[in-house]
C-alpha cells in the first residue's frame, strides 16, 4: 500500500491547492480519483464501482460561503483504496467515507485558521511595498503549510487501514469536534459577507438578494439558478447596450 499511500497524499495536496481551479474541482471527485487508484492497485473496474458509490454522497454538494459541508476529495482517496484492498462492499465503503469526509472539513477549518497568520504578514508587506513578501504570504507559505497538513492524512490512513482511521476518529475529544462544528457554522456567513464585499456596487445588491431568496423560497437547483442568473445578465447587457446606442 506504500505506492497508493504516497499517491493519495500528493494527490490530495495538489487537488486542494485549487491550482487550475475548475480542473482540480473536477479531478478531486471520488469517481475521478478512483481511476488512478484502480490503475495503481491493479483493479480499475472495482475501483470505479466503489468510487461511483462514494460519489453519490457528494452529488449536488454546494459550498455555501466557499465552505463545503464534507470533503469529497479526502473521502474518496481514503475510502476507495481501503475498500479495494480489504475487499469491502460499496455499502461498507460509504460507511467509511462519511466520517472521513467530516474529518476533512475539520482539517480545512484548521488550515484556514492558521492561514490568518500569513494574511497579517501579507498586510505588513503590503504597507512596506514588498511585492515579493506578498507573494510568499499569499502563495508560497500557505501551499507549504497545506502540504504538511494534507499529505499525512491519506498517507497514514491508507498505510494502516480502516481500523486506524476509526480509532483516530474515536480519539478526537468532543470539545474539539464541537468547536469545529461551531466554527463551520460561522464560516458560510463569513463567505457570504465576503461575497457582498467583493460585489461592492450598491446597484448590484438587489440582484444578489433577489437571487438568494429566489433559491431559498422556490427550492430550485443550483443548475437552474445558474441558468436563470445567466439569462438575467444577458437581459441587463442587452438593455444597457441599447441605451448606449440611443445616447
Amino acid at each position: 500500500m506504500l505506492g497508493v499511500s504516497i499517491f493519495t497524499g500528493i494527490y490530495y495536496w495538489i487537488m486542494k491547492t485549487d491550482v487550475g481551479y475548475a480542473f482540480t474541482h473536477a479531478m478531486r471527485q471520488p469517481l475521478f480519483s478512483a481511476l488512478f487508484i484502480g490503475l495503481i492497485m491493479g483493479d480499475v473496474k472495482q475501483a470505479i464501482i466503489i468510487g461511483a458509490a462514494v460519489q453519490i454522497l457528494y452529488i449536488g454538494l454546494v459550498a455555501a460561503g466557499s465552505n463545503l459541508p464534507a470533503d469529497d476529495c479526502l473521502a474518496g482517496l481514503i475510502a476507495v483504496p481501503i475498500a479495494l484492498s480489504a475487499g469491502m462492499t460499496t455499502q461498507q465503503a460509504i460507511t467509511l467515507a462519511v466520517p472521513v469526509g467530516v474529518l476533512g472539513v475539520f482539517l480545512d477549518q484548521l488550515r484556514k485558521t492558521v492561514n490568518v497568520v500569513f494574511i497579517h504578514m501579507g498586510d505588513k508587506y503590503a504597507e512596506e511595498g514588498d511585492a515579493k513578501g506578498i507573494i510568499l504570504c499569499n502563495l508560497v507559505f500557505p501551499t507549504i503549510l497545506s502540504f504538511f497538513m494534507r499529505f499525512p492524512v491519506p498517507f497514514l490512513a491508507n498505510m494502516y487501514g480502516a481500523g486506524a482511521v476509526q480509532n483516530f476518529m474515536n480519539s478526537i475529544p468532543d470539545w474539539l469536534t464541537q468547536g469545529f462544528t461551531v466554527a463551520g457554522g460561522l464560516l458560510p456567513a463569513l463567505g457570504f459577507a465576503l461575497t457582498l464585499f467583493v460585489i461592492g456596487k450598491r446597484e448590484l445588491m438587489p440582484l444578489f438578494f433577489i437571487g438568494y431568496f429566489l433559491v431559498i423560497i422556490s427550492g430550485i437547483t443550483v443548475f437552474e439558478a445558474a441558468i436563470f442568473g445567466v439569462c438575467v445578465i444577458l437581459l441587463i447587457m442587452a438593455f444597457t447596450d441599447k441605451k448606449v446606442e440611443e445616447a
